[in-house]
Order: structure tokens, then C-alpha cells, then sequence
């Protein structure tokens, strides 16, 4: 499978540990920065890994900061992207079962290494449901106008 996936400077150690990890189970990573533990901004990560979702350059993607909060909410401001915020693996599965997210949250803070390792390998694993959650979905990418 085609992986994403990008950090900000918290949690750029877990994202290499990570990139190595999934090109060992045999996908293809592209790491989207940053190189270094010097400080950047989540946001520009956050935004980085949509653009690059949206393209349809990846099938599904990983990010990573101090928490998971800041760069899931980044990237939910794109309209193509459903990231969800997970930290152990039942909730990780039903984001995709249940909501087909194509990118999923983690915080380096808060999940160890095998931690985000079950995350993720449920996550890759897990199909979207369809049936009932299929109109439920379109209505995330498509908001109700409100009324004036």
C-alpha cells in the first residue's frame, strides 16, 4: 500500500521508527518531513500531507505530533481528508470501518512505539463497511448550509 505520512518536531523520532517499520512490512512510504528535530509548525505538516491525500498520491496516511490534535485538525481542513485521532487499535479499525478515514492521528506524547504500530496495522487492514455508513460519510464531506 501507497503511506503517507508527516510530523511535526515532537514527533519526528516516532515517525522514523515508523517509516522503517512499514517499508520493512512492505509498503510504499513517502515521509513528507520534517527531516530534523528543529521546531516547526504542525499546521504546515498537517496541510502538507492533504494536499498530497487529495492528489490521490497515497491510499492512506499517518500524522504525527506532540498529541495528534493539532496536525488531525489541520488536515481535516481539507475537504478530501477524514482524519481521525486514534490511540489504541479498535478505534483506529472503526475509523475506516465505520467512517473510511484515509488518514489517521497519533501522539507522540501519548502512544509508545508498539502502541502506534497496532494503530496503524489496524488501520491499513481495515476496509470501510459501506452500507449504512455510506450516506453518513458523503455528509462529512458535504455540510449542511446554514440557514441565515
Amino acid at each position: 500500500m501507497r503511506v503517507a505520512i508527516a510530523s511535526d518536531h515532537a514527533a519526528v523520532g516516532l515517525k522514523a521508527e515508523l517509516v522503517a517499520w512499514l517499508t520493512g512490512e512492505g509498503h510504499v512510504v513517502t515521509d513528507l518531513g520534517p527531516e530534523g528535530d528543529a521546531s516547526v509548525d504542525y499546521p504546515d505538516y498537517g496541510y502538507k500531507l492533504a494536499e498530497h491525500m487529495a492528489a490521490g498520491q497515497s491510499e492512506r496516511g499517518i500524522a504525527l505530533c506532540g498529541s495528534g490534535v493539532g496536525i488531525s485538525i489541520a488536515v481535516n481542513r481539507h475537504p478530501a481528508c477524514r482524519c481521525a485521532l486514534v490511540n489504541e487499535p479498535v478505534a483506529a479499525a472503526l475509523s475506516r470501518q465505520h467512517n473510511d478515514a484515509n488518514v489517521i492521528a497519533l501522539g507522540a506524547r501519548l502512544v509508545d512505539l508498539d502502541g502506534a504500530k497496532a494503530c496503524i496495522a489496524a488501520f491499513l487492514a481495515t476496509a470501510f463497511a459501506g452500507g449504512r455508513h455510506g450516506p453518513r460519510v458523503e455528509k462529512l464531506g458535504a455540510p449542511p448550509v446554514a440557514a441565515a
